[in-house]
């Protein structure tokens, strides 16, 4: 009778402590495709003897696995490998381990010839493990390795030829396995990465309203109006163009203009207000176009190297389709009535939220899959998810698996501006891209240590940021009192501090009047009415924009987060960070007050850059095109914001320059 505790849990090998590994194994990190995965673990046995250990890895469904040899690192104890995913999708990775024999015998026989010992018995001992280990290769490389032991194990031959085949590199390519099979210890879960395409890791946000497009006050825009501006966006550098709700809007308890709760007969009404007798979700508001001029809008998007993103709210206008042919899919009260959606104090009559544990939850959750089927089939394969933490969690995770089956380049953005664990929930459950805190986080203080949990805990490994610097929603009293300088500041800190993100129409524009004091919204809201601007209107940053995307785009530093380090400045109105890379490493300063200069002293970990403690080098600052001779670890920076907001400093050595 076998004992409970099976053959497989016998090894010898211990594998714990593995890295990456997010909640025990329940939820994937995420990748980008070509981005390094790299895994650590701690790997030991018992006796003396010494252990190799590799890293296997496969997309999800194929049945062989890739495998990558780790190495030991003696200081920390530990062992480290790495695989590069090729293709978007679901990989797995796990970890084998298993005891080194020929390697340890190798060591043996090293330390016995050091003292002049006789080693005619080990030389057999080790043609004997050789033997043993062919079994386990392939035809060709188990004759070399029969051959190899033969003359090993031939005492007619010189001590010399023995030894050089003992210790050639070829002897201990063929033995790296395991000698017999069931040696192997294989860590006991299978671990997973999602991995997606770079955009999904890097890259420019813009939004904007279509109603908004038209060049005459009142008159709505059209999808022909947004595709007029395409040329301008991608002159600005701008990678997404993402698009709020296109769908019909309802006429019952449509809001007003300032969110009044009594509409005029020419008020256009919330774009989340979805759902009209034109039809809901997988419709498109009359008056933006057909479906064929969104089409049209989403190939020219790609001739000019956007991509659409959509807006996806699952809520409903009292007028939705659904209401009628699915009341069941809501909230209903004892009188009959269904309920509209409110967060106390504030109350939204003009939609309805969806109840998703309803009796036929089923049918549901597969309608809100097809809406997102129905617009991939129109060409686009990004989305911005609306208050995704008001939804089961559960379903989350089902839609996002159930879609990206089928279509793996799907990007998901979570706008949910909620409790960090939630937040943080979402994206293990395969959001790609979150929104974050960052519009509140304006103090050095503040930014340091936000940063650093984004960039430099477990957080990374799967929670993307999207740093948007404004939203139709959130106007922060910096950017309401700070002027244009404060929305230069706010910029460069979201373009150069994330790899993603994003700006609301009218940001270049420097629009900062609030509807009313101590209120984050904006007076005459594009949510409820349309707005015309001119886009080259005095005092636009655009010149900003466009420089700091054409920067981000040449400096791969900008691409990653986890390379964010900070510099000590004396002053703490002046944040200064370091982003690093192969193609040259950053010095990013920025004066985080709008309205006075400031001056400091930096202190750049030179050690660290490979500049010596008395080596003179250049910065060239990428935003204003200067050089500036700099010498030692402590460097001077002034910075006015009437005139410049920060620099970008790109080091370059003068042993680089001499060279």
């Amino acid at each position: 009778m076998k004992s409970a505790r099976t053959e497989s849990r016998l090894s010898h090998v211990v594998i714990e402590s593995i890295s990456p590994e997010l909640d025990g194994g329940r939820h994937p990190i995420k990748r980008s495709v070509g981005e390094l995965v790299d895994v650590g673990a701690d790997i030991y046995k018992d006796g003396h003897d010494l252990i190799a250990a590799r890293v296997l890895y496969r997309l999800q469904g194929d049945a062989t696995w890739l495998s990558s040899p780790m190495r030991y690192e003696f200081d920390p104890d530990r062992w480290h490998g790495s695989f590069t995913p090729a293709r978007l999708g679901r990989w797995e990775y796990t970890i084998e381990a298993w005891p080194a024999h020929y390697r340890s015998w190798r060591a043996d026989l090293e330390k016995r010839l050091s003292v002049g010992q006789d080693v005619t018995s080990e030389l057999l001992d080790g043609a004997a493990l050789i033997r043993r280990g062919a079994r386990q290769l392939g035809k060709k490389d188990a004759a070399r390795a029969k051959a190899l032991a033969s003359t090993l194990g031939d005492t007619g031959v010189t001590l010399e030829q023995r030894l050089q085949i003992a210790f050639s590199n070829e002897v201990l390519e063929l033995t790296h396995g395991p000698i017999h099979p069931d040696e192997a210890a294989r860590y006991d879960r299978v671990l997973e990465v999602i991995v997606d395409r770079e955009l999904a890791r890097f890259g420019a946000w813009y939004e904007l309203f279509p109603r908004s497009q038209g060049t005459a006050p009142g008159e709505h825009g059209t999808f022909a109006d947004v595709e007029r501006r395409l040329p301008e966006l991608a002159a600005l550098g701008f990678d997404v163009l993402y698009l709020p709700p296109i769908h019909p809007i309802g006429h019952t308890h449509r809001k007003g203009r300032n969110n009044t709760t009594v509409a005029q007969p020419d008020d256009v009404g919330s774009p989340w207000a979805i759902g009209s007798e034109d039809g809901g979700h997988t419709a498109i508001h009359p008056e933006l176009g057909s479906l064929e001029d969104f089409r049209s809008l989403v190939r020219a998007a790609r001739e000019f190297g956007l991509e659409i993103a959509l807006d996806y709210a699952l809520q409903c206008s009292p007028d939705h389709p659904w209401v009628k042919e699915h009341p069941e899919w809501y909230f209903i009260r004892p009188d009959g009535s269904i309920r509209y959606a409110e967060n106390p104090p504030k109350k939204y009559e003009d939609i309805y939220p969806l109840d998703f544990w309803c009796e036929d939850r089923q049918a549901l959750w597969d309608a809100c899959r097809d809406i997102f089927l129905y617009w991939i089939e129109q060409g686009v394969h990004i989305f911005r998810v609306d208050n995704p933490h008001t939804k089961p969690l559960s379903f989350w995770a089902w839609i996002i698996a159930e879609v990206q089956r089928q279509h793996p380049d799907v990007i998901f953005l979570a706008e949910a501006f909620t409790r960090p664990k939630r937040m943080q929930g979402l994206a293990k459950l395969g959001f790609t891209q979150s929104y974050t805190y960052f519009t509140w986080k304006n103090t050095s203080w503040d930014l340091r240590e936000y940063l650093t949990e984004l960039a430099s805990t477990q957080i990374a490994e799967y929670y993307r940021p999207n740093f948007f610097a404004n939203t139709p929603d959130i106007l922060h009293e910096y950017l309401q009192t700070g002027g244009r300088s404060a929305f230069r500041v706010r910029l460069l800190l979201a373009a150069t501090l994330s790899p993603t993100y994003g700006i609301y129409s009218g940001y270049e524009l420097c629009e900062n009047t609030p509807v009313r004091h101590g209120s984050e919204e904006y007076l005459h809201s594009e949510k409820y009415e349309i707005r015309v601007r001119d886009w080259n209107a005095p005092g636009n940053i655009k010149h900003d924009i466009s420089r700091l995307n054409r920067i981000r785009r040449e400096n791969t530093a900008l691409r990653r987060m986890g390379n964010l380090r900070f510099i000590h400045s004396d002053n703490e109105h002046i944040l200064a960070y370091l982003k690093s890379a192969s193609d040259g490493d950053l010095v990013i300063a920025v004066n985080l007050d709008p309205h006075h200069p400031q001056e400091t002293m930096l202190y750049l970990p030179i050690d660290d850059l490979g500049i010596g403690a008395d080596e003179p080098f250049e910065v060239e600052d990428l935003l204003g095109g200067h050089r500036y001779g700099w010498r030692g670890s402590d460097n001077y920076v002034r910075l006015d914001p009437s005139e410049r907001v920060g620099h970008v400093f790109k080091l370059r050595s003068q042993s680089r320059l001499d060279a």
